[in-house]
């Protein structure tokens, strides 16, 4: 039975030989056929070279560049759509997904399950901002699509048959994390503590991480479009009680003159409204993107014996 790793890398040439010989001699040394599958998201570094000569080192390695940066959640289905193996293991390159934790996975797997979730222990050393942009993402994440995502990582085992299940999905704007769940199977799960990266440091930034979200929230889930509604509601509601109340003041007689709260409601229905066309805009966004059918990446360059299973 064949293990692949998928790897997706951005601008990682500090981190590629490190992980391919820790890799390969923990899987040699538990006696586990394997491949090691690296995608350079168009890296603008030495990242391809330093695939091609671990390729060379080891035949076990292969792996692609795209012709431009797609994306991690691209490069994460390119490398399930060339990985060969009949499990197929996702962790990032930086080898903060503990490489020992596979070893679990590969039991769990030979046991029976098909899908293993690696779910965090703790996030590591992280600053307080980015921590607290993470946390922020994972809440609004697990509220759309009704999953506890707090502990939930892009480390995970898949079967074939949940890999195959993937490749299907026509859309373009995927969020692999969330469709390993909304896809079913068997479930298991291992923890991990999240290492430290030995090179290099994390792509991710607040802002990033923030656009991320977005990004994945409206590909995969409408609750969005409904706040449109809630705040439609809102607006409606304010309005009848602003309504009752200055009908009240009138004839009372004690209605004070001015315009302030007038503007006060302009602004608050401007700003419901704006809002609104915003979320709805990008909804068409999306619909746009998908409607074009453009593929979900581009791959320019690939390296090692490239066989993608029928």
């Amino acid at each position: 039975m064949l293990l692949s790793i998928v790897l997706p890398a951005y601008n990682e040439e500090q981190n590629i030989s490190n992980t391919a010989k820790v890799l390969a001699g923990l899987l040699e040394e538990n006696e586990i056929d394997y491949e090691l599958v690296f995608i350079s998201d168009g890296s603008r570094d030495a990242t391809l070279e330093l695939i091609r000569k671990a390729a060379e080192e080891n035949p076990k390695v292969k792996g692609a560049e795209f012709s431009r940066n797609f994306g991690k959640e691209a490069a994460i289905f390119a490398g399930l759509e060339l990985a060969a193996g009949d499990a197929v293991v996702v962790m990032d390159c930086d080898l903060q997904h503990p490489p020992e934790t596979i070893l679990e996975m590969w039991k769990l797997w030979r046991n029976g399950a098909e899908v293993v979730e690696g779910i965090k222990e703790s996030r590591g050393k992280e600053s307080l901002a980015y921590k607290l942009s993470a946390g922020l993402f994972y809440k609004i994440m697990s509220r759309l699509i009704k999953v506890d995502m707090s502990a939930s990582s892009d480390f995970k085992l898949l079967d074939r048959k949940v890999v195959d299940v993937l490749l299907q999905l026509p859309e373009r704007n995927t969020f692999f994390r969330a469709l390993s769940f909304w896809a079913g199977f068997r479930r298991e799960y291992v923890s991990y503590e999240v290492q430290e990266r030995q090179y290099g440091k994390s792509k991710w930034s607040s802002l990033s991480l923030m656009k991320y979200a977005v990004t994945n929230a409206t590909s995969f889930s409408t609750l969005p479009l409904q706040l449109v509604t809630v705040m439609g509601v809102v607006s409606i509601l304010f309005s009848v009680a602003l309504f009752i109340q200055t009908l009240a003041k009138y004839l009372s007689g004690t209605a004070v003159e001015g315009f302030t709260t007038v503007i006060l409601l302009l602004l608050i229905i401007g700003g419901f409204l704006m809002l609104s066309l915003g979320i709805i805009g990008h909804y068409i966004a999306r619909i746009y993107e998908e409607v074009k059918g453009r593929p979900k990446y581009i791959i320019s360059k690939t390296v090692g014996k490239i066989e993608k299973r029928m």
